[in-house]
C-alpha cells in the first residue's frame, strides 16, 4: 500500500470513543458480512485469555444487549465492544473495496484507528484497551464521570473556573455548541446544577471511567510502560490524531503517545476542520451509532463533504452500512470484487448486483476454499508420447515460455527486489515493509488466502512447476522463506521446508 501523503486526501475512516456502540446495526452487519465473525474471533481468544469470558457471548449471543448494560458489566466489557465493531466495520469497508487516505478516531478510537493502520495487532489492540481499563481502576480514589455541555470549549471552561477544582477538566470538544467535562462525580453535580442556572443543558456520557482528565496522571506511566513491551508495527495507512492535532510519525514512540491520552483533551472538531481542509470529502465513520457522522455533518455545513454511517440502524430501520456502500459505489470509492473481470470470469450470466451481493457473504469463504484445494493439490501425470510406429502423431513441442527461468544462476537481492515489488504493489504496501524477515501475517496481516494469491503470483511470474502435494504454506511465511523458495525452484533443485 502506498502511504498517502498529508496533502494528498479524499476519504477518512473516523472511529468512534465512548459510546460508540450499537448492538442491532452489528447484529444485522454480523448476518450479511463474515468479517464482523472473523474479527470477534480473533478478540473472543483474546478477551478467554484475560477475562475467561468471550466478548461475542455477549454482544452477540442470544439476547441482544444495550450499551447501558455493557456498561453495567465488567469495565472492559463495553470498551472491548466498542474496539471490535470499529474493527468489524474497517474490515467490512475493506472488504468492500473502500480505501481510506486518512484514519484518525475519537479517544479511545484512536486505538482502534492504530491497529486498523497496522501499528498492532488485533489482539495486542485487546491488550491495550483491556490495560487502559485497568491502569484506571488500579488509581485508588478515581471515580468520575463526564458530561456533556451545550456549549463551546471557551464558555465551559469559564464555567469550570468558577468552581476552581484542578481535578476537572474539558475531556472533549465536539463542535462549537457541544463540550464534554471530565471528572469527580461530586464535583459534576455542582457543574450541571450550575449550567442549568445558565441555560447550559447537561447530559452524562455513557463511559466507565472520568477519562482525559488529570486525574488520570498517576496511570500514565504504568500504561506506557505495559504499551512499551509490545510489538509496534510501521504504520501502513495515515492516521491524524485529534488529541496530538498532528498526523503520527514513523518514529513516535506510540506507548508514550497513548499514554498522553488520559490527561489531553480531544480536540474533534478542530481535528475535522483541518482534515477537511486538507482536502477530505468523505469521511466514513467504522464502528457503532452514527454520534461522529452527524458531528462532521454540523462541523461540515454548507460544504461538499459527505459524512456515512456505518454499523447504525437507519431511518427506516436498516443497516445504515448498505446505504453508505452504494453512496461510496456510486462515488467510484468501492469496488467488491477488487480483481478486475473477476464477475465476467466466474458468472458471467449474473447480474452484477447480484454478484456482487454473493460475493460480498462468500468472497472470503470461496478464496479459503481454493487456498485448501491448492494446498492439497496434487495435478494428474502427463500423457506418455506414443510409441514409434503406432501411426500416431506425436504433438508439437512447445513454444519456449517467455518466462521460462535463465539458465543463468538467480541473484537473490535481484530476486529479492522483484518479490518485494510485486508484493507491494498486490498489497498496496510501502516496499520497504517487506525486509527479509517480516511476518507476512502476524506482522503485516496478510492473510492465508492472500498468501496464497501472491504465492501463485510469483509462481506464474517465475515459470515455476506447480507445488506439489505436501506443500505447507505456513513453511514459507517470511519474505527470506519465499525468496529462498523461488530460487531452489529456480536452481532445478527440490525446495527444502523452512522451519
Amino acid at each position: 500500500m502506498t502511504v498517502r501523503t498529508s496533502t494528498d486526501l479524499r476519504t477518512t475512516f473516523l472511529f468512534p470513543g465512548q459510546g460508540g456502540f450499537d448492538s442491532v446495526a452489528l447484529r444485522m452487519a454480523e448476518e450479511k458480512y463474515p468479517q464482523v465473525r472473523r474479527v470477534f474471533e480473533r478478540i473472543d481468544a483474546e478477551t478467554m485469555s484475560l477475562f475467561s469470558r468471550r466478548i461475542s457471548d455477549v454482544v452477540l449471543g442470544a439476547r441482544t444487549t444495550e450499551l447501558r448494560e455493557l456498561l453495567d458489566d465488567e469495565p472492559w466489557v463495553s470498551q472491548v465492544a466498542i474496539y471490535a465493531a470499529g474493527l468489524a466495520a474497517y474490515e467490512i469497508l475493506d472488504a468492500q473495496g473502500v480505501r481510506p487516505d486518512v484514519l484518525a478516531g475519537h479517544s479511545l478510537g484512536e486505538i482502534t484507528a492504530l491497529v486498523a493502520a497496522g501499528a498492532f495487532s488485533i489482539e495486542d489492540g485487546v491488550r491495550i484497551v483491556a490495560q487502559r481499563v485497568a491502569v484506571i481502576k488500579r488509581q485508588n480514589g478515581v471515580e468520575g464521570r463526564m458530561v456533556a455541555l451545550s456549549a463551546g470549549a471557551d464558555r465551559s471552561r469559564r464555567l469550570l473556573d468558577l468552581l476552581d477544582e484542578p481535578m476537572l477538566a474539558v475531556a472533549t470538544e465536539n463542535h462549537d455548541e457541544q463540550t464534554v467535562v471530565s471528572g469527580p462525580g461530586e464535583i459534576l453535580d455542582r457543574v450541571i446544577a450550575i449550567a442549568g442556572q445558565l441555560g447550559i443543558g447537561a447530559i452524562e456520557i455513557d463511559a466507565p471511567f472520568p477519562f482525559h482528565t488529570p486525574a488520570l496522571a498517576p496511570a500514565v506511566p504504568e500504561f506506557a510502560a505495559y504499551v512499551g513491551k509490545l510489538d509496534q508495527h510501521p504504520l501502513q495507512r495515515l492516521v491524524y490524531s485529534p488529541i496530538l492535532q498532528r498526523y503520527y510519525e514513523p518514529d513516535d514512540a506510540l506507548a508514550d503517545r497513548l499514554a498522553e491520552h488520559f490527561v489531553t483533551p480531544v480536540r474533534f472538531a478542530a481535528a475535522i476542520r483541518h482534515l477537511q481542509a486538507a482536502g477530505v470529502t468523505t469521511f466514513v465513520e467504522a464502528g457503532g451509532r452514527a454520534a461522529l457522522s452527524k458531528l462532521v455533518v454540523r462541523l461540515t455545513k454548507g460544504s461538499d463533504v459527505r459524512s456515512l454511517p456505518s454499523l447504525a440502524v437507519d431511518g427506516d430501520g436498516g443497516l445504515a452500512l448498505d446505504a453508505t456502500l452504494r453512496v461510496l459505489r456510486d462515488a467510484g470509492l468501492a469496488d467488491a470484487t477488487e480483481a478486475p473481470g473477476l464477475a465476467e470470469l466466474l458468472a458471467p450470466t449474473v447480474p452484477a448486483d447480484v454478484f456482487e451481493a454473493y460475493w460480498s457473504r462468500h468472497g472470503d469463504e470461496v478464496l479459503r476454499r481454493i487456498a485448501d484445494d491448492l494446498s492439497d493439490f496434487t495435478p494428474e501425470p502427463a500423457a506418455q508420447a506414443p510409441s514409434p510406429g503406432t501411426g500416431a502423431t506425436a504433438p508439437a513441442a512447445p513454444a519456449p515460455s517467455s518466462s521460462a527461468p535463465s539458465t543463468e544462476a538467480p541473484d537473490r537481492a535481484e530476486i529479492h527486489a522483484e518479490l518485494r515489488a510485486l508484493y507491494a504493489e498486490a498489497l498496496e504496501y510501502p516496499e520497504e515493509v517487506f525486509e527479509d524477515g517480516v511476518q507476512l501475517e502476524a506482522e503485516l496481516g496478510v492473510d492465508s488466502v492472500k498468501q496464497v494469491e501472491l504465492l501463485s503470483r510469483a509462481s506464474k511470474r517465475y515459470g515455476l512447476p506447480t507445488r506439489e502435494a505436501g506443500f505447507r504454506l505456513e513453511n514459507y511465511n517470511t519474505m527470506d522463506k519465499i525468496v529462498d523458495f523461488v530460487l531452489t525452484e529456480l536452481s532445478g533443485r527440490e525446495p527444502v521446508a523452512a522451519g
